[in-house]
């Protein structure tokens, strides 16, 4: 459900799975294990990704590179298996859930699309070789 991001929904799924499993393992043992589901964070990512002009990308409303490992933090103190961080990846990770498995990969279509980071360096190149 990960379009123009199947590497990294790939390994996402398989992180998830993976913990949950592990934690199934590990719990006669005393040992938890929790899976931080972080969300889009304010770091230099997007950046570095060239996603600045993605809805993703230019979403003012991510969380907090501090407050993520917080809650990631208490989460596992607390023996939480996974744990979102954030309002808004809440809800999205509560959608998730309830929402048609087509409806949710639509949405997540959304938010990478490169077809808006195309078109803007297309426009920065014609710019520039007219100067």
């Amino acid at each position: 459900m990960g379009s123009y991001q199947a590497v990294y929904t790939g390994t996402k799924a398989f992180l998830d799975s993976f913990s949950l499993a592990l934690r199934n393992e590990l719990k006669d043992f005393g040992v938890t294990v929790s899976c931080l589901m972080p969300g889009p964070t304010d770091t230099r990512f997007f950046e570095r990704a060239d996603m600045l002009d993605t809805k993703v990308g230019q979403d003012g409303k991510i969380a907090d590179p501090a407050e993520v490992p917080r809650v990631g933090f208490e989460a596992m103190l607390n023996g939480e298996a996974d744990v979102a961080a954030g309002c808004k990846n809440k809800l999205q990770v509560a959608m998730a859930r309830v929402m048609p498995a087509q409806v949710l990969a639509e949405q997540h279509r959304k938010m990478p699309n490169p077809e808006a980071a195309t078109a803007e360096r297309g426009t920065m190149e014609f710019m520039r070789s007219i100067e």
